[in-house]
């Protein structure tokens, strides 16, 4: 039996506006409520891996996303000092990611990834300047409330609000947030006022003491790079509000004293008012309650550095959407839900945790410890194939397999 569930996606993000395209594949229409009068580039841009592209192709995206991305030629570590070549490993190069994924990574602006996104949208799905204030629930579905005093009624709430969800605090609870210690200064940077810089098409990762860089190419024709400067510090977030806090403008520049001129060229090519704390979310005793459930960021939010935040979001999406398409009325809602956990949680969390872990590696000081690193680091693309080469159908399908006695029931 199709599903007609009437479904409120809250946030037009990108695990938002995913969401609402993966739902349409199986004939729902959502409704989209985003916050901001207009959708903005946050993060300014994004690298985009097999285990989203692979999706993302599958429902007739390739093409536009293709037009509007770069891939890298190569995935590089560096010195942070003289620039040496820790590592290196094919990416466009001799088609070796889509050889090993069977799907591309690119490198496109936020802003461009939306505007493809939305509009695919169904006409008046997406309702912007609608900040979610409230959640009441009542016997026949979930009342959203709005500053204005409007309201919405969905059968299905989904948060996909990000960081500091107010559909989490819903579903779980308040203090979920937790600060990395560690903060970035970010950009975008044409690549011809970067004469210095070597390998300009590729993703590289500059490691050196107490801080990091990384770059990629972005755009149709790779003209321009996004980079993501990182450093320890400050010791505490002082901002309640948000996770950008002001800065002195040669503060960057100071934190990189000494690194490569490439790299201080491309972190002093930006006026930088900001920093952004970098934070994630604690693992969320349960990811729904009652007909609301969590998404992206609002469930499982990571540190960039395996630059999978935007990742497994869309990952989560399309693991959703299938589920609820299979909900006949909201009475099987929990078992959707529950499957829907079981499914998604454990990745997330081991994808979480290495992050966490990969920005304590690439701070090390030279020394014996950053030589095994870099040692690991010629292993890297067998180390994390497992996060790249996951297909959210072939999971879905593995799910519903009868187990036959010699073969055990698949688990989460």
């Amino acid at each position: 039996m199709a599903s007609t569930l009437r479904v409120a996606i809250i946030g037009g993000g990108i695990g938002g506006l995913t969401l609402a395209l993966a739902l349409r594949e199986h004939g729902l229409t959502a409704d989209v409520y985003e916050q901001t009068p207009q959708l903005t580039e946050i993060g300014a841009a994004v690298a985009l891996t097999a285990n989203a592209t692979r999706e993302l192709e599958r429902i007739g995206l390739g093409d536009r996303l293709a037009a509007a991305s770069t891939t890298p030629e190569e995935l590089i570590h560096r010195h942070w000092r003289d620039g040496a070549r820790l590592a290196a490993h094919p990416v466009r190069s001799g088609s070796w990611y889509r050889n090993r994924f069977h799907a591309p990574v690119h490198g496109i602006r936020r802003a461009h990834l939306q505007v493809i996104l939305s509009s695919e949208l169904a006409a008046g799905t997406l309702h912007l300047g609608r900040r979610l204030v409230g959640l009441t629930e009542r016997p026949d579905g979930l009342v959203l409330g709005f500053p204005d005093g409007d309201t919405a009624h969905a059968d299905v709430v989904v948060g996909a609000d990000g960081i500091r969800s107010t559909v989490r605090r819903w579903v779980a609870g308040d203090d979920h947030e937790i600060y990395s210690g560690t903060s970035g200064f970010r950009g975008i940077v044409p690549v011809d006022r970067l004469p210095g810089l070597p390998d300009p098409q590729s993703i590289q990762f500059w490691t050196g003491p107490g801080a990091h860089l990384l770059h990629y190419p972005i755009g149709p024709t790779g003209d321009s790079v996004n980079f993501l400067a990182v450093v320890e510090g400050p010791q505490a977030w002082a901002r309640t509000d948000g996770w950008v806090d002001d800065v002195a403008a040669d503060e960057p520049l100071r934190a990189f004293h000494g690194w490569h001129p490439a790299a201080t060229a491309m972190i002093g090519a930006v006026t930088h008012a900001v920093r952004w704390g970098l934070f994630a979310v604690r693992p969320l005793p349960r990811w729904h309650r009652g007909r609301a459930v969590l998404l992206g960021d609002a469930a499982h939010a990571m540190l960039p550095h395996q630059g999978q935040g935007a990742n497994t979001t869309v990952e989560d999406a399309f693991t959703l959407a299938a589920l609820l398409a299979q909900v006949p009325d909201t009475i099987e809602l929990p078992s959707a839900f529950a499957t829907y956990q079981a499914l998604r949680r454990g990745r997330t969390r081991r994808i979480q945790r290495l992050s966490w872990l990969t920005n304590s590696l690439l701070h090390l000081p030279d020394g014996a410890a950053a030589d095994e690193r870099n040692k690991a680091l010629a292993r890297l693309p067998q180390e994390i194939a497992w996060i790249h080469e996951h297909d959210v159908q072939a999971t879905l399908r593995r799910r519903t397999e009868r187990p036959t006695r010699s073969q055990p029931a698949p688990t989460p």
